[in-house]
């Protein structure tokens, strides 16, 4: 026989008569006990949990446990121990109309009823390794907010940059991109600062693999953000974008970023050829390890306006359509994908992603490498817009977003919401 607390959980420590009488000063009456003195220090904590049970008008039962053999032959003799008895059919509202089943083999709803099967089933996940998060960085000291981009700065390069990099690898965020922010005066038709070896990016690669050396940093090879006319190529005086003398500087480019410590360089100028020359240039340097992503299908897109403000590298004339994809083509990415894998390129990229979720899947489908998708600024700020507005939930939108960008095929996704949404997935336990 034993005594155990009414209503306490099931392993509840339950006391042997000889032990209750002798030991704990109490006085039993009946199946209720009531303490007669308080217990000294040296009483078991058991006991002083029995006692203050007790106290509290706890009411304590008898109980007899009875072995395996026992229950069995209770189940077996027909008397099985009481259950909860079994549940009553939910009742449909007034009015709904009396019909009979639908003679369906098959419901897929079935394996939607319930949260825990919809996580078993779901097809498509993401998770803070997924993101590669884009960052804008000057040579200020000071964080300066993007207006066209709430919630994104460019970032002063020495304290601001490894501030956010920190709060990125804290909630699982461990690649990022660099954009830099390059003072007029350095600008040039040429953009003979992009490969400058002691310029902002490569100034910024070095402070960041000192504070991180496992931190997986891609970096935008192109001429824009050094270009006095915001192309990301050379111009010509009739405003032609040179190509092949684009190629070269680029090539420069690549080298200085893989020589700071690059580990991905990632060229976004859509030259033709710039892909094996870039490959050809870091083998010679001995960088054979650095890897080329490749801005494989990037359309002339309207959704790069806050972009080009956060760098100030809108161009100066004409637009970029001579060397950027048309956003009716479909067809015409397979012939950049080729081109890309032939050359070299150890991922590719669809930019932007969400209006090309098409595109993305045509890569997927036709390339064994990986893909890489970049929610553009423009994607970024109107889910901003219409939350402040109050028409979206963010958090849903975001998380929503880039789960649709992932399934379409992408194994990567630059988004500005990196942060927010690893934060989110965290919180939420993924």
């Amino acid at each position: 026989m034993a005594f155990a607390v009414v209503g306490a959980p099931s392993n509840t420590l339950a006391v042997k008569h000889s032990n209750y009488n002798n030991h704990v000063g109490l006085r039993k009456t009946g199946f209720f006990c009531q303490p007669s003195a308080l217990p000294c220090k040296s009483v078991p904590t058991w006991k002083r949990q029995l006692i203050r049970a007790v106290a509290k008008n706890t009411t304590l039962r008898t109980e007899t446990v009875r072995s395996i053999e026992e229950c069995e032959a209770a189940v077996v003799s027909g008397n099985p121990p009481p259950a909860p008895p079994v549940p009553a059919k939910p009742r449909p509202p007034p009015g709904t109309p009396s019909v009979l089943p639908l003679p369906l083999s098959r419901r897929p709803r079935r394996n939607r009823k319930s949260a825990t099967l919809r996580r078993a089933f779901q097809e498509t996940t993401i998770s803070p390794a997924n993101f590669i998060l884009p960052l804008f960085i000057h040579e200020g000291e000071e964080d300066t907010p993007i207006g066209a981009m709430p919630g994104c700065c460019r970032l002063g390069w020495r304290r601001g940059l490894i501030e956010e990099v920190y709060k990125a690898r804290d909630v699982g965020v461990n690649s990022v991109v660099l954009f830099p922010k390059i003072p007029d005066a350095l600008k040039s038709a040429t953009g003979e600062e992009a490969y400058n070896e002691n310029g902002l990016v490569p100034r910024a690669i070095r402070l960041l693999k000192d504070k991180y050396p496992d931190l997986v940093i891609y970096t935008d090879v192109a001429l824009d953000p050094y270009s006095s006319d915001g192309h990301d190529g050379i111009v010509r005086e009739d405003g032609v974008i040179m190509n092949d003398e684009t190629v070269h500087q680029l090539c420069k480019q690549a080298v200085a970023q893989a020589r700071a410590g690059a580990d991905v360089v990632s060229p976004s100028d859509m030259m033709d050829g710039r892909v094996a020359a870039i490959r050809l240039a870091l083998d010679r340097e001995g960088f054979q390890d650095v890897s080329i992503l490749s801005y494989t299908a990037k359309y002339a897109s309207a959704f790069y306006g806050p972009f080009r403000e956060a760098l100030d590298s809108n161009p100066r004339f004409g637009d970029k359509n001579t060397y950027q994809m048309n956003p009716a083509n479909y067809r015409e990415a397979l012939l950049e994908v080729v081109t890309d894998e032939e050359e070299g390129a150890d991922m590719l990229m669809v930019k932007p992603a969400m209006p090309y979720l098409d595109v993305i899947r045509l890569l997927r489908d036709s390339s064994s490498l990986p893909i890489a998708a970049y929610q553009v600024s423009g994607e970024y700020s109107m889910i901003k817009a219409a939350a402040s507005a109050g028409m979206l939930d963010e958090k849903k939108a975001i998380l929503e977003s880039l789960i649709c960008i992932k399934r379409a095929g992408a194994d990567v996704i630059l988004t500005y919401s990196a942060l927010q949404a690893a934060r989110y997935l965290c919180a939420d336990g993924k």
